[in-house]
């Protein structure tokens, strides 16, 4: 079959090669890949900027598509049905945190951009009806990641205030519109001030550019202070987090693109009891009831473009530009 592979020797990073999957075993089903999704993950992986990283393993985390076969042990009604892919391997029993042996599908495991899959079948839940194949490509692990950060580690509640930093990013957009759902009044901050119209355009209360130096006057203006913050970057933008988080409030972070920060004011951390909280992807039960949430809600992915496998490359260019709005999305589909 033809697979997208990581590939360090060529120029690109990754290339497409024709791969043979090994032979199901019991506990495991085929999936013929219908639309598969980008995320930052797979471009760190392009880059070579990610843990234990081994050429020939085929990328991709988030996946859509038709169940072809299934192991001995799985019940055969899965054959012919339209699915999506839960990307968190072994989280382990506990709904505080992963265990030790988590893993994401599409590295060291093989992924999602190739035209067959092969996963266990606990990893495979019905596509909810109001998404299209390529809508639910997009949404396992931004939104997975986002539905923790704001329900589980974040306690969020029907009238807080939220602010969500980088909005652009899959997870970001995601944790937009499940506050939004959530009836909470969500605020953004970007670099682009394009990107902020658009998230005002799906309902969020404001925006700020998180470069300009008086951005921390501006928020503690028009929302009086966060209730609670999610936010991917840290380095030294955490101070001004800490800022404008209200007393008692909560900061929420699933990332550190920006780096460790160089200092951090701990006095206003415990003067303000403020609660700092670090979270990944997610449970099963967080997965679960994500998707509940977006099929109760009517939730549809933003989806930036859908590209054909032969184009995979030009979205990565596009992520790494970091222009989209939303997620992008590949069409493996016939």
């Amino acid at each position: 079959m033809k697979a997208l592979v990581l590939d360090s020797k060529h120029p690109q990073g990754v290339s497409f090669q024709e791969i043979t999957l090994p032979p199901l075993e019991d506990h495991e089903v085929r999936i013929k890949v219908e639309a598969a999704a980008l995320n930052h993950r797979d471009e760190w992986c392009r880059q070579g900027n990610y843990a234990n990283l081994k050429d020939g393993v085929v990328l991709g985390s988030d996946g859509s598509g038709v169940v072809t076969d299934v192991g001995k042990g799985v019940d055969h009604s899965w054959i012919g049905k339209q699915i999506i892919i839960n990307p968190a391997l072994h989280w382990g029993d506990e709904q505080q945190a992963q265990g030790l042996n988590f893993r994401i599908l599409g590295m060291p495991d093989h992924g999602t951009f190739a035209e067959f899959v092969q996963v266990p079948a606990d990893r495979v839940h019905s596509k909810p009806d109001h998404l299209s194949l390529a809508e639910a490509a997009a949404l396992p692990l931004a939104g997975l990641t986002a539905y923790r950060a704001l329900f589980y580690r974040g306690g969020l509640k029907q009238g807080q205030n939220v602010l969500v930093t980088g909005i652009g990013g899959g997870v970001a957009q995601f944790a937009l519109q499940f506050a939004l759902a959530q009836k909470a009044n969500v605020y953004v901050s970007s670099s682009s001030l394009k990107k902020i119209d658009f998230a005002k355009s799906l309902g969020a209360a404001g925006g700020f550019i998180y470069s300009d130096p008086n951005w921390i006057q501006e928020a503690e203006k028009q929302s009086g202070g966060f209730d609670l913050i999610i936010d991917s970057a840290m380095g030294d933008t955490l101070s001004e987090l800490i800022d404008v988080v209200r007393p008692g409030g909560t900061i929420v972070f699933f990332g550190a693109t920006l780096g460790n920060p160089a200092a951090i004011n701990v006095r206003k951390i415990f003067w303000k009891q403020i609660n700092l909280s670090g979270t990944t992807m997610g449970s099963d039960r967080d997965f679960e009831d994500m998707v509940d949430f977006v099929t109760h809600h009517g939730i549809k992915p933003i989806v930036d473009s859908v590209v054909v496998f032969s184009d995979t490359v030009k979205a990565f260019e596009r992520m790494k530009s970091g222009e989209q709005m939303g997620k992008l999305v590949i069409s493996l589909g016939s």
